[in-house]
């Protein structure tokens, strides 16, 4: 052990150690802040405070870790679409409800769900995970399908066009919302169902100043 000149040992500063998990925690902001084609295993070490030999203990490379990451993320969100609805469940309340929870898992699993967005096709991993969102979208486009012809949606759009403009608008959230920001996923989720299935004018509007100063659209000429 080593001393100082008092004769007192040195007691070395040692870092928590990591398991996969906080490894993958701690590679997922990397990914995020510099891009994964642009991250190294020597970013990955350095932000780690650990050696590419201690990484390679737990994963065989950056890539494992991408397919960890986009793989939590995917199976969250299949998960939702598993879940086993009551019997007399419609369509459109199954619809909805995929909507609200594919916004708390966004919320929940925020880093993983921005990752598996950005990924661009560039390895055999990222192709699988678009492979898999195109096999949500999918599925969304059946829950579709299945409201139009219950007729509580409209039939006059294409399902698959449909699926994507709902969950467009919902992966739209990775680039704003942020958990520690105040507003609760209660209330998120809350206002994007609200607006997706009622539209902004699904209530009266109220009027803000006296009825005079507003014209009666309705009133005849």
């Amino acid at each position: 052990m080593n001393t100082r000149p008092t004769g007192r040992p040195v007691r070395h500063r040692e870092r928590p150690p990591y398991d996969r998990d906080s490894l993958l925690e701690v590679a997922v902001v990397v990914f995020n802040e510099r891009g994964y084609d642009r991250t190294s295993m020597e970013d990955l070490a350095r932000r780690l405070g650990l050696s590419k030999s201690s990484i390679y203990h737990h994963v065989a490379g950056k890539e494992e870790l991408l397919g960890l990451a986009v793989g939590r993320a995917m199976d969250a969100l299949f998960a939702v679409l598993d879940e086993d609805p009551a019997a007399d469940t419609t369509a459109t309340a199954r619809l909805r409800h995929v909507v609200r929870r594919s916004v708390e898992v966004l919320a929940a699993e925020l880093p993983y769900v921005t990752l598996l967005l950005r990924v661009r096709g560039n390895s055999g991993v990222e192709r699988r995970a678009q492979e898999q969102r195109r096999e949500f979208d999918r599925r969304v486009a059946e829950l579709v399908e299945r409201a139009a012809t219950e007729g509580s949606v409209r039939d006059d759009i294409e399902p698959h066009l449909v699926s994507r403009l709902l969950f467009g608008t919902v992966n739209s959230l990775v680039e704003w919302y942020r958990p520690e920001g105040g507003l609760s996923v209660a209330v998120l989720s809350d206002a994007l169902t609200a607006v997706l299935f009622d539209g902004l004018t699904g209530r009266p509007a109220r009027r803000s100043g006296p009825a005079s100063d507003i014209p009666d659209r309705a009133a005849p000429n």
